[in-house]
């Protein structure tokens, strides 16, 4: 029986010793500051922060390209000889990657794509699905496998408000940007994905603290998540207090599993500093 890895770029959060331990190989994405390009993953989100109030610039981001997925790609061949690839990508409708994972998949043979149309945890959350499936069914046809993937795809809703308008707006993802405009003092808008884009669906005012708890109950009541696994976003910067309301909302729930993740360096260059989201998989 072959092989199956996964594989993923860094924008979908994943924790380095989940990745680890689950064996799914991650590719970075990059942030530029001053000309200078750091791969996501190695670059401290803190340094992003400290150079934005040193410069008042907020770093970009960029793809991975061709060149760089043919290297990742041969790698995990070299290092699992024989081995079948699934590469579940960030949203083609934010990026370039996956079109350049695509172009250099071309050129080898066993390797099948898979656009998740989501990010950070919206895309972890079908990563880890994926996981988990593999584990319960080791001996699963590897078509079944990325048909039923695939199916997760629309059933996996991420949600988030951006700790910052500046950096929000300075990356250029969200699709209907101009909702942004107008006055934005205290107003937070809700971030969800779309068929793939980011798109800003909903304005809510007041504090972080007020806002979240409202935001988490209007997600829960508008989809259905399954009970077993849920995944909350943070960046640096946000308070502890809400943490604590969040487990103690999702506790309430009927959640079994809660599982926070720190956004890294490209997702915390869009989401700001003490950003919050929520992802799960419908059921």
């Amino acid at each position: 029986m072959r092989r199956v890895i996964f594989s993923t770029e860094s924008g979908a959060d994943l924790p380095v010793h989940v990745a680890q331990k689950c064996g799914v190989q991650v590719v970075p994405m990059h942030v530029i500051m001053d000309g200078q390009d750091y791969l996501d993953g190695l670059i401290p989100v803190r340094d992003i922060y400290d150079y934005y109030e040193r410069t008042k610039k907020i770093p970009s981001t960029t793809s991975v390209n061709s060149n760089e997925y043919h290297e990742f790609f041969t790698k995990i061949q070299s290092d699992f000889p024989g081995c079948i690839i699934i590469h579940i990508g960030y949203t083609s409708r934010a990026s370039s990657s996956f079109q350049n994972a695509v172009i250099a998949a071309e050129e080898f043979d066993d390797i099948f794509l898979i656009d998740a149309l989501n990010v950070s945890g919206g895309l972890m959350a079908i990563v880890m699905y994926a996981v988990a499936l593999l584990e319960a069914e080791p001996a699963i046809d590897p078509a079944h496998l990325i048909e039923k993937i695939e199916s997760q795809v629309p059933k996996s809703r991420l949600a988030f408000l951006p700790g910052s308008l500046d950096f929000l707006r300075a990356g250029g993802r969200v699709s209907n940007a101009a909702y942004l405009s107008g006055s934005l003092l205290k107003i937070k808008p809700l971030i969800e994905l779309e068929d793939g884009k980011l798109v800003s669906t909903k304005k809510y005012r007041g504090s972080m603290g007020r806002v979240t708890v409202k935001m988490m109950h209007d997600y829960l009541n508008k989809y259905n998540i399954d009970k077993g696994q849920l995944y909350f976003l943070y960046s640096i910067g946000l308070d502890e207090s809400i943490k604590k309301q969040m487990d103690n909302i999702a506790e309430e729930a009927g959640f079994q599993h809660v599982t926070w993740i720190e956004a890294g360096a490209v997702i915390s260059t869009h989401g700001g500093p003490g950003a919050f989201g929520i992802a799960g998989l419908e059921v």
